[in-house]
């Protein structure tokens, strides 16, 4: 069985932008960085949708890869809601790359440019693969190894959590080994240090804290432009240090209860041997009918503790494998894990896994009584009719603003990339990929952009 035993976590704005777009989750077992797009904070909010994904959806008993899509798949549809409600913050998007340690493998999920890292034996070894043009390019053969290392088109992505209502994620596990160290990054640290010196500074120096420092401030002695955020975790095999005291006695209450206390042991010593020859025929003989009755006794505890832990054990499964939607205590609608029941004393059957960002009051009114009812559902099933009441909310939300508001003059508005950017006017050039497209008169800005 392996554990993380050390880990390290840096963020850093870089030289050359006004503010941190990038976010990151680091709580062992689980870690994660994402790099947001979009320009104008709408890539630092991405960023931190998917950061707290983590905190609002609880694990059950899926494995780590179908955990972390379904974390990727719950941020990317929060980001796209939002992003379609709000103008200021259409086109918005991050990259996702995280890991979860569990017994001696880990596993990943991964979306866009920001990168997982092995290093085992002194070696740094790439573990996802860029969603970007240069990085299809390179797999095409359109370009080599080198060239797309420096190549000026580098940062632009191909697919983030948030322009698209769905998206693809890559997953994948691999076997860990005690001593692995495992490196997430944005890319702002790899465009600029190579992996060979990334390599050195973790064969380097002699903590996660000091690589995580040394990485920072290189990206940022390289120029540092962009935002830098390093997370690090190594793993290791846990060591119980658990000596079995030799003589081992009867201690303590269970002791006392058996009368196994020293005043208890002289105490039956000397009853025995002040007793007589015909009080010990008859105690021998009641012990040998109490030893006759105590199989069966035993048989039967132990068949009931078997069926009532059974039956525990059932009852437990089953709680975790319904669902159902209701009301948190702010009016908000969420998901929870159970029966919809609670017992005296404050026992509830059912626990509470993800709260949306969205009031009950504002799905419309007859679709209202689906997000109430408490009606049983599977997972899947609930969190599908979850989306849709939310997605359903906020298009209500959104034609309130439209019948409120004027409609804007000018020209479209193109969505920036990573790093923002717009263009508004006459007759224009279309966005990058993954980046929207840019309006008439200009062209796409940013990390995310590209000329039309």
């Amino acid at each position: 069985m392996l554990k993380v035993v050390e880990q390290a976590f840096r963020t850093d704005t870089g030289r050359q932008r006004d503010a941190n777009e990038d976010s990151y989750f680091a709580r062992s077992p689980v870690f994660a960085v994402a790099d947001g797009m979009g320009g104008a904070q709408a890539g630092e909010v991405a960023s931190r949708l998917a950061a707290e994904s983590f905190e609002a959806v609880q694990r059950g008993e899926e494995s780590p890869e179908v955990y972390l899509r379904s974390i990727a798949k719950t941020a990317n549809a929060r980001i796209h809601r939002l992003a379609e409600s709000d103008s200021t913050r259409s086109g918005m998007g991050t990259t996702f790359t995280a890991a979860l340690v569990e017994g001696e493998e880990v596993g990943f999920a991964h979306v866009g440019d920001s990168r997982a890292y092995l290093f085992r034996d002194d070696e740094l070894k790439l573990l996802t693969s860029d969603h970007s043009l240069v990085e299809e390019l390179r797999r095409q053969g359109r370009l080599t190894d080198e060239q797309a290392e420096d190549h000026p088109q580098r940062s632009i992505i191909t697919r983030a959590l948030g322009p698209e209502r769905d998206v693809e994620v890559d997953t994948m596990t691999y076997r860990a080994r005690p001593g692995d160290v495992y490196l997430l990054c944005s890319d702002g640290l790899t465009t600029m240090i190579k992996e060979d010196r990334i390599a050195e500074i973790l064969r380097e120096a002699p903590t996660l804290d000091e690589a995580a420092d040394r990485l920072v401030a290189e990206a940022n002695e390289a120029g540092g432009r962009d935002n830098i955020t390093v997370v690090a975790f190594r793993v290791d095999t846990e060591e119980v240090a658990a000596e079995r005291p030799e003589d081992l006695t009867l201690v303590g209450p269970a002791a006392e209860e058996e009368g196994l206390t020293a005043a208890g042991v002289a105490a039956e010593a000397e009853r025995q041997r002040a007793e007589t020859p015909e009080r010990a025929r008859v105690r021998a003989g009641a012990a040998a009918r109490g030893e006759r009755r105590w199989p069966r006794r035993t048989v039967t505890a132990v068949v009931t503790l078997v069926v009532i832990a059974g039956l525990a054990v059932a009852a437990v499964w089953g709680l975790h494998q319904v669902y159902f939607l209701g009301t948190d205590s702010g009016g908000r609608l969420a998901l929870y894990r159970g029966l919809p029941y609670e017992l005296p004393l404050g026992i509830n059957l059912y626990s509470e896994v993800y709260t949306a960002p969205v009031q009950v009051n504002t799905i419309p009114a007859d679709r209202r009584d689906s997000a109430t009812n408490h009606t049983l559902r599977s997972h899947d099933d609930a969190v599908s009719l979850l989306d849709d009441l939310q997605a359903a909310a906020d298009r209500r939300i959104a034609a309130r603003l439209r019948a409120t508001q004027p409609s804007p003059n000018g020209g479209k508005q193109g969505g920036g990339g990573k790093g923002g950017g717009s263009a508004q006017g006459g007759t224009g050039a279309g966005g990058g990929a993954a980046g929207g497209g840019g309006g008439t008169g200009g062209s796409g800005g940013g990390k995310n952009g590209g000329a039309g």
